[in-house]
């Protein structure tokens, strides 16, 4: 049975299009063309950062976060970048008696930011906090330490099938495959996302019920 879940955050709970809109104007490109550059490396199976060396060849990204804190201009989101079915979907996953989790690459900057937002959830991590990244197995190793429950208990909730399914599910997750953000709709009509994902949803709104019924099948 399903007795934790824990989500992804960018493109999961964060919409994340206000985020790259600010480095595609601070690399001083139109907005449309770093998104189309930015789909156009995902369709590749490149890593995303990859598009910011087409723009600035030699970019570093940790580099140019720090230039940009130190402007006044450093990346951010609030609870107007939350997808309208985080907050609800957190909230009723809790009152059904299951432990919440969020858990993503993210830096510490952003996970001090998360915990701002008092989203309902037992538990808030982030790579930096953890000193490993996904798809290490050793994140989700981390998931599973952090959570009261045994891997084959715990929902895993992302929108990439490289970054989250596939690596959560060879730990022994189970997972939901969320169709939203670049990656979950470039690589949804891959054949592994039916194969290797528990569960595929197209809002966080759908979780509840499709656990509740996965849960009375396992009894």
């Amino acid at each position: 049975m399903i007795r934790a879940v824990v989500f992804d955050v960018g493109e999961c709970l964060v919409n994340e299009t206000r985020e790259y809109g600010t480095w595609a104007d601070w690399l001083g490109v139109p907005r449309h063309t770093f998104s189309a550059m930015f789909g156009a490396i995902i369709a590749r199976g490149l890593d995303y950062r990859e598009t910011f060396q087409v723009f600035a060849p030699g970019f570093d990204l940790t580099e140019q976060r720090e230039k940009r804190a130190a402007v006044g201009e450093p990346e951010t989101f609030g609870e107007e970048d939350l997808y309208p079915d985080a907050r609800p979907t957190l909230a009723r996953l809790r009152d059904d008696g299951l432990w919440v989790g969020i858990a993503g690459n993210q830096t510490a900057r952003a996970g001090g930011i998360l915990r701002s937002l008092n989203l309902p959830q037992d538990m808030i991590a982030t790579s930096d906090d953890w000193g490993v990244s996904k798809p290490d197995p050793a994140f989700f190793g981390r998931v599973v330490d952090a959570a009261p429950y045994a891997a084959d208990e715990i929902l895993y909730v992302g929108d990439r099938l490289d970054n989250d399914i596939k690596p959560a599910a060879a730990m022994g997750l189970k997972t939901a495959l969320i169709r939203r953000g670049p990656w979950g709709i470039i690589w949804q009509d891959d054949p592994e996302a039916d194969r290797v994902a528990t569960m595929r949803i197209d809002s966080l709104a759908e979780l509840p019920d499709r656990i509740a019924e996965f849960n009375a099948e396992a009894r």
